[in-house]
């Protein structure tokens, strides 16, 4: 974790940011926090381990030992279990946030591809057909997706 200026850090997961990029940052970081109004500082700090931490996150334990966490796990679950959102308020500052655009001026968007394999969710014969042909291709398919295939 670098610190870059007040209340604004960086992780790994970040590009370099212009000074207004940076401005927008540090003032859409501000609105965040005063979003939460309980427990603030410790759900300030599980969004910063979740846009952080490299991959998917396993489980809530995990997020106390990203850098960016600088509390213990019962901060975490206190946050959780006490802290509040004002969802209104979080809502009208993600609508203020402006839409990232080319230099031509089109919307740049980014999409994660990334395979999430939900082998236990609802879906027709079909398609469980073909995700557990794209599994056994793959090497991945497990004794109990074999067992419901036969």
């Amino acid at each position: 974790m670098t610190a870059v200026r007040l209340g604004v850090t960086t992780c790994a997961n970040t590009h370099t940011l212009t000074n207004a990029g940076l401005a927008r940052l540090s003032s859409f970081r501000t609105e965040l926090y005063a979003c939460l109004p309980q427990y603030g500082d410790e759900l300030f700090e599980v969004c910063e381990a979740v846009l952080c931490t490299d991959g998917p996150v396993g489980n809530l334990v995990d997020l106390t030992l990203a850098p960016e966490h600088r509390r213990g796990h019962g901060a975490l679950y206190a946050g959780l279990n006490r802290g509040h959102v004002d969802v209104a308020r979080l809502r009208r500052s993600l609508t203020a946030v402006p839409l990232p655009r080319s230099a031509d001026g089109r919307l740049v968007l980014a999409v994660d591809v990334s395979p999430w394999l939900r082998p236990d969710a609802a879906r027709s014969r079909d398609q469980f057909t073909r995700v557990a042909a794209n599994l056994v291709d793959l090497g991945r398919l497990d004794g109990k997706l074999r067992a419901s295939l036969e």
